[in-house]
């Protein structure tokens, strides 16, 4: 053989092979474009255009809902497939197809690398809530060389800007930023339409109320609550269950001594649904009916006694935060909310929030307790 004709062979396949890698290179240089900096003040590099995302932790997927994105998903978390006679998640609702997707590990942030590195298509990016909860963003996006983007899940009361800095991070990650404003927007506008229907009634006339049977990583019984429960703060009502200097983590959930309950004696009880998930013969619902203490309340004797929608299920649900306001100002103030209907109001939100209107859904879900009185019969 020509030992020039062997040398110019090599040489072509040498430039060939060069300008693969080179082509290689510069598709993964425009693929890594951009970098951005999430909830933990971590530097991320990610594509320039993203299209397919996985959402990891409580409350992420929903999210990813309110910025009319779910479709960008390529698999989702078990909670998602799981089988349940109760599910108060209107997004999940609203996006049946969720329970025949693919998983990539299991919930509150337990996510399979190996799983993950199986999903066909990739994503191009991970969004994950709840960064200490289940694996570490740091070591997941080590383990699968997808871009880890960690969110601070917030709350609407005084964490609501962490809420949508997050939804403007994901927004520009996925580019929705034009949504995510909407999104705002819609919650600000809500907050305040309710805060000031009610804020030049005197503090001495608002009346007192307490909310049992707050979920928090799963089901409770009466005694559970909210010191900082939005709703009523956005309305202007007495929430008993709080007390100045309390920490935020108190804030978020507590037990109130069944003593203290009777001590206080509300004007209205309001109970969180989520508590039936205990079944007939526990929860608060069955308390309230059957225990002399709590059967001892004017509330309860006078029928008092509201049913809300489940508040924290997978974390907060933000436009059942929202809905549940509207009942509550209804019930305690008629005459500032005369021409409201709290059931329209839930479903006006959640058509916007999730595309779908799933309050019916809920309640009938809830023994249709829901917005009503609950009888104590």
């Amino acid at each position: 053989m020509d030992t020039s004709l062997a040398r110019s062979g090599r040489r072509r396949i040498a430039g060939r092979t060069l300008f693969s890698l080179l082509l290689v290179l510069a598709a993964v240089s425009t693929a890594q474009a951009r970098t951005v900096t999430d909830a933990m003040g971590r530097a991320v590099d990610i594509p320039d255009k993203v299209d397919r995302v996985i959402c990891s932790g409580p409350g992420c997927l929903r999210l990813l809902c309110y910025l009319q994105a779910q479709g960008m998903a390529v698999a989702v978390d078990d909670a998602e497939t799981r089988k349940r006679f109760l599910d108060a998640r209107p997004y999940a609702l609203a996006n049946p197809q969720f329970k025949k997707m693919d998983t990539f590990g299991e919930f509150r942030g337990h996510d399979n690398p190996e799983l993950i590195l199986s999903l066909s298509p990739q994503p191009q990016v991970i969004f994950k809530t709840y960064g200490a909860m289940g694996h570490d963003p740091v070591e997941l996006q080590q383990k699968t060389g997808v871009p880890v983007v960690s969110l601070d899940y917030g709350d609407l009361g005084e964490r609501r800007d962490a809420f949508y800095n997050s939804l403007r991070l994901m927004a520009d990650v996925i580019g929705k930023a034009k949504r995510a404003e909407e999104v705002t927007a819609f919650f600000d506008a809500g907050v305040k339409d309710l805060a000031s229907r009610t804020a030049d009634i005197p503090a001495d006339q608002r009346p007192t109320v307490f909310v049992g049977g707050v979920a928090h990583r799963g089901p409770h019984g009466f005694q559970s609550t909210e010191p900082g429960y939005p709703p009523f703060s956005f309305v202007n009502v007495r929430n008993l269950a709080y007390e100045e200097g309390m920490s935020k983590g108190q804030l978020q959930h507590s037990d109130a001594a069944k003593e203290k309950i009777v001590e206080w004696d509300p004007d209205v009880l309001f109970l969180d649904l989520s508590t039936l998930q205990m079944g007939a013969d526990a929860g608060g619902l069955y308390e309230l009916r059957t225990d002399p203490a709590y059967r001892s309340l004017t509330a309860v004797r006078q029928g008092n006694v509201y049913g809300l929608l489940p508040y924290n299920w997978y974390t907060a649900n933000y436009g059942s935060v929202l809905a549940n306001a509207w009942f509550i100002g209804k019930t305690v103030y008629p005459d500032r909310f005369k021409d409201t209907d709290p059931e329209a109001e839930a479903d006006r939100i959640y058509t916007f929030l999730v595309g779908e209107p799933v309050f019916r859904q809920m309640d009938a879900l809830f023994s249709n307790l829901a917005f009503t009185k609950v009888p104590m019969q």
